[in-house]
């Protein structure tokens, strides 16, 4: 009985909730505390956890109070009933864009798209470079040793593309920059 409770409620909490993981917490909030699963408390330390772990809060969090009501299988029950309405939304999103591809309006609207996308992230990529070396603008602190690393870390980028075949994955570049940031702050 508790995994198809379980079920029913993760599932209406994917179905209804917009916005991503942090907008499901009062959903899930109310959910638990009406079924009794945990005390107020309780949920808070949950939801903190979910918070500070990898992967989307709502599916952490669904995870987690599976597993508390219904052990393994309440977890992966929970898990399944959270994510299947964003999932069946996708397939359905997916099966209208292939009929809208079709169309030349709708590809050109795209087109036009991907430089403004490019533009943000450059954007962000540029603000987040400039916030590192710079600081904030109210009180502005050159800091060389970012100015360096940033630069010593585009050269090291873009110097894969030349050298390796696809370039280099962004992970071991995080990876590099992760040990480089150590490094220097030692």
């Amino acid at each position: 009985m508790i995994y198809l409770k379980l079920f029913l409620e993760f599932l209406k909490i994917g179905a209804f909730t917009f916005g991503g993981g942090y907008a499901a917490i009062p959903l899930i909030r109310e959910t638990v505390l009406m079924n009794g699963w945990m005390d107020d408390a309780m949920l808070s330390d949950m939801i903190a956890v979910s918070e500070s772990t990898p992967g989307p809060v709502m599916v952490n969090m669904a995870t987690y109070i599976g597993s508390t009501r219904g052990g393994i299988i309440g977890a992966v029950i929970a898990t399944l009933a959270v994510v299947l309405p964003s999932f069946i939304f996708v397939l359905l999103l997916i099966k209208i864009l292939k009929k809208a591809l079709n169309y030349e309006g709708f590809n050109s609207a795209l087109g036009t798209l991907k430089p403004c996308i490019a533009g943000i992230i450059l954007a962000t990529g540029v603000f987040m470079a400039l916030n590192n070396i710079i600081g904030s603008v109210q009180s502005p602190v050159f800091d060389y040793k970012a100015l360096i690393l940033t630069a010593v870390l585009a050269a090291v980028y873009f110097g894969s593309k030349k050298i390796l075949k696809n370039g280099m994955s962004p992970i071991i570049l995080i990876i590099i920059s992760g040990a480089a940031g150590i490094l220097i702050r030692m």
